[in-house]
């Protein structure tokens, strides 16, 4: 059974999705921090919830054969159009065998998986894959990345979610139960995702925010009418920084 992620339909946005998520320079930038991370033996490298694979593509070097895995078929069509090997997977069950992988990524996934007991026993999978020395390397905290101090941020404050499916003491603790050690971090910056009012609110009332909000004494369309009367509708305020966190299975 696929993995809850959220109310998207993936496989209806997969064609206009790149463009609205940063498209290449945010792309360009995560796989660079994703390799960082990386050891350099590392043979092979699975990434977890590639979506239409414009990162993937991306994670690229000599020696390292690179797959790609996602619960929608919309998106890993869109990978496999890029080139990627794909195959359409649950990160709870992968069809990969135990100790054969020497890298899983999972950029931009943790925080969608709302479902309690997900994030730990995909963990646990992911970490049933990976042969001694392996790495997973995930994206943590990416809701909080989006807080940047700005006004937007201020009419949200009150609605977010107080348990994010990502956050880095969590996802730790869970590694740690699954047999994996953090072995090392770094940051990406999220180029093109700086939002605007007008776009925040859109992206409300499509459900894009329902990892990260959740209304508390007001409905949706009263919180999007508040971002509606900020200034500057369409003025992009800071792009944020996102947090990669490596583990390692001795």
């Amino acid at each position: 059974m696929p993995i809850p992620r959220s109310p998207l339909d993936y496989d209806a946005e997969a064609e206009a999705y790149d463009a609205t998520r940063g498209g290449a320079p945010r792309a360009e930038a995560a796989a660079a921090a994703v390799l960082d991370l990386v050891p350099a033996r590392a043979p092979t490298l699975l990434d977890l919830g590639c979506g239409t694979g414009i990162v993937t593509a991306r994670l690229r070097r000599p020696g390292l054969r690179v797959l790609g895995a996602d619960a929608s078929y919309g998106m890993a069509t869109m990978a496999a159009r890029r080139g990627i090997p794909v195959v359409i997977a649950s990160g709870t069950g992968l069809p990969v065998r135990s100790r054969s992988v020497g890298a899983v990524s999972a950029v931009w996934l943790l925080h969608l998986l709302r479902e309690p007991g997900v994030v730990p026993r995909l963990i646990a999978e992911v970490a049933r894959t990976l042969r001694p020395g392996g790495v997973f390397v995930t994206t943590v905290d990416k809701d909080a990345a989006h807080d940047v101090g700005g006004d937007i941020d201020e009419v949200l404050a009150p609605h977010l979610t107080s348990t994010p499916a990502d956050a880095s003491a969590e996802v730790t603790a869970y590694a740690a139960q699954a047999g994996l050690r953090p072995c090392g971090e770094t940051l990406f910056t999220g180029f093109g995702q700086g939002v605007t009012p007008r776009g925040a609110a859109e992206a409300l009332r499509a459900g894009r925010y329902a990892s990260r909000v959740l209304p508390r004494g007001a409905t949706v369309e009263e919180v999007a009418t508040r971002l509606g009367a900020l200034p500057e509708q369409d003025v992009p305020r800071a792009d944020p920084t996102y947090r990669l966190a490596a583990f390692v299975r001795d």
